[in-house]
């Protein structure tokens, strides 16, 4: 298998902080790189070191950065997302740029100049019971009997290929029983509140942190013949801006986030403040190791767990509130 070597930028204080959005991930191994370790090293060395290498030396004016290495398939490409997501949702939270610039490099290869090398693993496929997932430049075969979900996430996370994504579109193809709203919290492509329109659903609204997220599930919208009057994105943190929580409204059917268990948890509170009694909330993003301290935390908001499915790592819960 392939590897595609990951460099985050950042400073010593944002090492912890990125080796978190890693692992929040699934990403257990990973390196850094720190200046400042090596400047400890040089104050501290002892006698025996009476030779260092230049090529070494010159890890003391180093930019601090840490390396992880992901897959080159299918699954790896859409992590690989939900970290550029995430660390530029980091970067967002960083008002003083205490933890440096946070831009990824990919094996050499900017990350801008990445954004279609992920094509080539994305191919078409069924999803539940219902819906078959493409890509616009690939035909649509043995999708009979399906509604087509074409999707094209440019650079944003959210392609089903991804075990997180999947398995919210098949609890959506069993929830969606027709005319319901959706809200799509952190929609990245817009796919899972796109998938839920054309299995029935009257309208959604899809916000995401990021404006190309937002942009992005607009688009993929219109390329599913679903207008802007019932599909609507905006871009903003609900966990910050009143405002746009005033917007979004209350009493939606479903609610659907795919985002990371923090998150989650953070938003508990205000998915009681969006969901309608007995409407049904789907959370992903999660991986296994932490699926009960999220359901805890549901729970004590009232939530009520109806349904749990994972793969390779990851879970998705399902909830109704009274």
């Amino acid at each position: 298998m392939n590897w595609t070597q990951v460099n985050i930028y950042t400073t010593t204080q944002g090492i912890e902080p990125v080796a978190f959005e890693l692992l929040s991930l699934g990403i257990t191994g990973y390196t850094v790189t720190d200046s400042n370790d090596f400047k400890e090293f040089l104050e501290n060395k002892n006698g025996q070191w009476d030779y260092i290498d230049d090529d070494l030396m010159g890890l003391s004016d180093c930019e601090t950065y840490v390396t992880a290495y992901i897959p080159e398939n299918e699954q790896g490409t859409e992590t690989l997302k939900m970290l550029i997501a995430n660390i530029a949702q980091l970067k967002m939270r960083d008002e003083n740029a205490q933890f440096g610039r946070l831009e990824i490099e990919l094996d050499g290869v900017k990350e801008e100049d990445w954004a279609n090398n992920w094509k080539q693993y994305f191919k078409p496929f069924c999803v539940g019971k219902k819906l078959y997932v493409k890509p616009s430049w690939e035909e649509a075969v043995g999708a009979e009997n399906r509604r087509i979900l074409e999707i094209d996430p440019a650079s944003s996370f959210g392609t089903g290929q991804h075990h997180t994504t999947r398995l919210c579109l098949e609890m959506l193809d069993d929830c969606v029983c027709g005319g319901e709203s959706v809200l799509d919290l952190g929609c990245g492509s817009g796919i899972l509140s796109i998938g839920a329109i054309l299995l029935g659903a009257k309208n959604a609204v899809a916000v995401d942190i990021m404006q190309n997220a937002a942009e992005t599930a607009a688009e993929n919208a219109g390329k599913n013949g679903i207008s802007s009057d019932i599909y609507k994105t905006y871009c903003g943190d609900v966990l910050s801006c009143n405002e746009l929580c005033d917007i979004i409204g209350t009493n939606y059917d479903i609610i659907c986030a795919n985002i990371v268990s923090d998150i989650l948890i953070a938003m508990a509170p205000l998915f009681v403040k969006f969901i309608k009694s007995g409407a049904a909330l789907i959370i992903s993003g999660i991986i296994t190791e932490r699926a009960d301290e999220v359901d805890a935390v549901m729970k004590q908001n009232g939530f009520i767990q109806t349904q749990f499915a994972d793969s390779n790592g990851w879970a998705a819960i399902k909830y109704t509130i009274n």
